[in-house]
């Protein structure tokens, strides 16, 4: 079977994430991993906090911490939250580890011994009350376009414009606040992104027709614009320290690289720490370094990081001119808007992660976000979406499903599942049709269309009830018990099926579904075409329990006290 790294964008350590941020990138990512795990693959699957830049010292001072403090405390709860969700990751590190510190200077001096590096005088903010030069988010002021007067600046949150700090109005420092504010020259590291622009374009051709459209749009729209050489480093306490041994002036001042130079290397670095806690067992290198004809690498991400990932670190390790794996399939999403409007970390609109799981289990937001994931375009959540689809798929057409046909084989039958006669044309139409709707979901979830995919498990769910009305067990007992037996024995044999194929979306509720029958020696992970259609996995005589309710169904009451909670509209 295939190697598979996968990798979902780097959650920045500033706060807690939003639902747009979780299906956007972790998510999917974990229902896919835990696909491919589960049909025979060698999957690793590396996530971490990305740890560095300004707003984490910005926070860190607002809470009165030490910024390597306050990391450490954040990535602790993030952490929660993604177990919360059964995320599933094989590392989940952090940026600011020494591994990724040691990868990014090694990547840093090879690129300047490559000629890709340029030390250039800029011009920059300077604030003499803080006796420091101001990386641009350390300038606030107010944005000349829209006059929202906590502008940022690199950008405006409220209208969104890039700007620099020289373009806001009554510009101050966000560490004091003071105004007293000039313009001085210092010195900073250049990455020549012009001088790889023909091989990141060669290298983007060679992949973007197997890319998503949003993706490889995104990478050639960048390209066709000119790729421009980047500043890599900032005037920060808190980064990757530009190397003395490379560079002794600007690490004597304490330059740091830019965020968004070594957070995609952290990749690499999460890699290795992963792999630095069990070295006998565990070979980093083996996925990272002379990989591209044994690893599949896939990434998720939306859509603001596609530039990052399809340009910018591509330009990164072509210019290393070592062969580090690049990414073969960039998996890029849209929004999730919250009832059309932004969801926003700072401004606190919206739902985010750990209100979600206060709210109702995990499950119910890894199906409703993965069959509503915004592929094709950006996808609204409103609370009356999610219950309706709650109720639908998860209360009425799986839970009830489960509960009713155990339920009432328990009562008629006992404890075990229960013989009956031999399969009859009902049966066998019934076996083809699971096997041709879990083709349809193989090939959905093979070609990462995650939306088609739930359709397909929807659909799955839905033959089961239909298959369950045309039988009408309840109607068969009364003049055929043997009938009203394999009825239920087959749509046994469905609740197991549906345990072994449902994991990937809802891991607790299939653990629920799978736990609810004795079946001695239950190791299987995927079921085959030969058994679904036969439909004969689960003998009769195994034991079994009435799990309790799966999903409970949301009343209006539940509504409107969502809609009251957060808001039934975006700010």
């Amino acid at each position: 079977m295939a190697r598979h790294l996968i990798t979902s964008a780097l959650p920045y350590i500033n706060g807690i994430k939003h639902l747009g941020n979780m299906v956007g990138s972790m998510l999917p990512a974990d229902v896919y991993s835990r696909y491919l795990r589960r049909r025979g693959h060698d999957v690793l699957y590396i996530c971490a906090t990305d740890e560095h830049g300004t707003p984490a010292e910005l926070a860190a001072k607002e809470r009165g911490l030490p910024v390597d403090e306050f990391c450490a405390q954040a990535h602790d709860a993030q952490k929660a939250v993604y177990d919360g969700f059964a995320l599933d990751f094989d590392y989940f590190g952090r940026s600011s580890s020494a591994e990724n510190r040691e990868i990014t200077q090694h990547f840093a001096r090879k690129l300047n011994e490559n000629g890709f590096i340029e030390e250039r005088a800029i011009r920059q903010v300077y604030s003499p009350a803080d006796g420091r030069f101001l990386p641009d988010r350390y300038v606030e002021g107010t944005c000349p376009h829209c006059g929202y007067d906590k502008a940022r600046g690199d950008q405006c949150e409220n209208c969104t414009r890039v700007l620099d700090p020289t373009d806001l109005i009554e510009p101050r420092s966000a560490i004091s606040g003071s105004t007293d504010l000039e313009v001085r020259e210092t010195k900073h590291l250049f990455l020549l992104q012009s001088k790889l622009q023909h091989e990141v374009e060669e290298w983007v051709a060679r992949h973007e027709q197997d890319w998503p459209q949003l993706a490889s749009s995104i990478a050639r729209k960048w390209l066709t614009e000119g790729l421009h050489d980047r500043a890599i480093t900032r005037d920060l306490d808190w980064g990757v320290p530009v190397p003395a041994d490379t560079w002794p002036e600007l690490a004597a001042e304490g330059k740091v690289f830019y965020v968004w130079f070594d957070a995609p290397i952290e990749y690499i670095g999460a890699t290795k720490e992963w792999a630095d806690q069990d070295p006998q067992n565990r070979d980093w290198k083996s996925w990272w370094y002379e990989a591209d004809d044994t690893v599949r690498y896939t990434q998720f991400m939306a859509k603001d990081n596609v530039p990052f990932h399809t340009v910018m670190f591509p330009a990164t390790e072509l210019g290393v001119r070592e062969p580090w794996k690049k990414v073969d399939y960039v998996k890029a999403f849209n929004w999730l808007t919250y009832y059309g409007g932004k969801f926003s970390t700072s401004q606190k609109r919206g739902v985010f992660t750990d209100q979600a799981l206060d709210i109702l289990p995990a499950d119910y937001w890894r199906y409703f976000l993965i069959a509503n994931a915004p592929e094709s375009d950006d996808s609204s959540f409103t609370w009356e979406h999610f219950t309706a689809t709650v109720n639908k798929d998860l209360a009425d057409t799986l839970g009830n499903f489960v509960n009713r046909v155990l339920s009432f084989s328990r009562k008629r039958f006992g404890d075990e599942v229960p013989a009956g006669g031999a399969p009859g044309e009902a049966e066998a139409r019934l076996g083809e049709e699971i096997a041709g709707l879990l083709a349809e979901y193989e090939n959905q979830m093979e070609a990462l269309q995650f939306r088609k995919a739930a359709s397909a498990l929807r659909a799955l769910w839905s033959a089961g009830n239909s298959y369950l009305e045309e039988k009408a067990p309840w109607l068969e007992i009364k003049t055929d018990k043997d009938a009203a037996a394999l009825t239920l024995r087959t749509a046994m044999n469905l609740i197991h099926l549906y345990a072994v194929v449902s994991e990937p979306f809802i891991p607790t509720s299939a653990a629920a579904m799978r736990a609810a029958f004795s079946l001695p020696d239950d190791t299987a992970t995927w079921t085959t075409r030969e058994e679904a259609t036969s439909l004969t996995s689960l003998p009769a005589g195994t034991p079994f329990t009435v799990p309790p309710v799966l999903f409970a169904k949301l009343t209006d009451e539940d509504l409107e006290t969502y809609k009251a909670r957060f808001g039934g509209q975006p700010a």
